[in-house]
């Protein structure tokens, strides 16, 4: 195993996030699935110059982006934004993309249970054999209930991967597992023969070491299931505006230029513009919890 992360939770230049990480000790990075905002030929030489590799991307399934969209014309440019970053990790030499099948913030229902299952495995199918040519494999996310109502559990995740095709992965994220899964050890051991990526964040969200998760006892099961990829860092830290705030420095004062899409997905997720100094510690906690235990 060894240290990834999103670059997704703050607005900043991607040279300022990998001297972050590479200082701290990790390795990867798992790219925001935008190829427009992060091309291949500008990123490639900044992994390169510092050390650090693509390992994959995660999809931002935001606004019309939607798998379980009853508009085949809304999922086939679904199909197609996706597609494009299967694209953009195999040119960054990546290893994997982690997908979100349906829009992050949408709780209702498009069709009923039959319809939007087959409309999601007909646009994976798609994805799948773009992938596997690629080289890129795909890895199905489950989400918690308040940003999904369509994949929110490992079981879920494996019955849509297997309907997807024998490559095709799950991925778990601590985060989501915390609020949806009876017992999430027991949900490691499910995933385990399609896990392929792993997002840690703690209970609360804040970086690991700073909740209530047993990273001891999660490491150690994910050991004991022999897997080997990424712990891919994804605190997505709430913003304390009252006064026993313990973060005075939190919110940064000077934001740095963001899309309003960039800005509303941040905001979508309990979060606002951090500053460098509170989002820098986030990475030192991250660092400081979870290299003694998978090394």
């Amino acid at each position: 195993m060894h240290l990834s992360t999103h670059n997704w939770m703050r607005a900043e230049p991607l040279e300022i996030t990998l001297k972050r990480i590479k200082r701290l000790g990790f390795e990867s990075i798992e790219i925001s699935g935008e190829p427009k905002q992060y091309p291949p030929k500008e990123c490639k030489p900044l992994l390169q110059k510092h050390g650090i590799r693509c390992w994959g991307a995660v999809t931002l399934t935001l606004g019309e982006r939607n798998l379980a969209a009853k508009d085949p014309r809304q999922r086939a440019a679904t199909v197609a934004y996706m597609s494009s970053v299967v694209d953009m990790v195999e040119q960054l030499g990546g290893s994997e993309i982690t997908i979100v099948p349906a829009t992050v913030g949408k709780v209702v229902p498009d069709g009923n249970p039959d319809e939007e299952w087959a409309w999601v495995v007909a646009g994976l199918q798609e994805i799948y054999a773009r992938s596997e040519k690629a080289g890129v494999r795909i890895a199905l996310e489950p989400l918690n209930r308040f940003e999904t109502y369509f994949l929110n559990r490992a079981d879920q995740a494996m019955a849509l991967a297997t309907a997807v095709g024998p490559n095709c992965g799950v991925c778990l994220d601590v985060f989501h597992m915390n609020i949806e899964e009876r017992d999430m050890h027991a949900a490691i051991r499910t995933a385990a023969p399609r896990l392929t990526d792993v997002h840690v964040a703690e209970n609360n969200r804040l970086a690991p070491g700073m909740g209530a998760i047993d990273w001891t006892k999660f490491v150690a099961t994910l050991k004991a299931c022999g897997y080997k990829g990424a712990l891919t860092m994804e605190a997505v830290a709430p913003v304390d505006r009252t006064p026993v705030t313990p973060w005075p420095n939190q919110v940064e004062k000077n934001p740095v230029d963001i899309s309003p899409e960039q800005l509303k997905f941040i905001q979508d997720h309990g979060s606002s513009l951090l500053s460098e100094e509170f989002y820098t510690m986030l990475y030192e906690t991250a660092s400081k919890t979870l290299l003694p235990l998978i090394r």
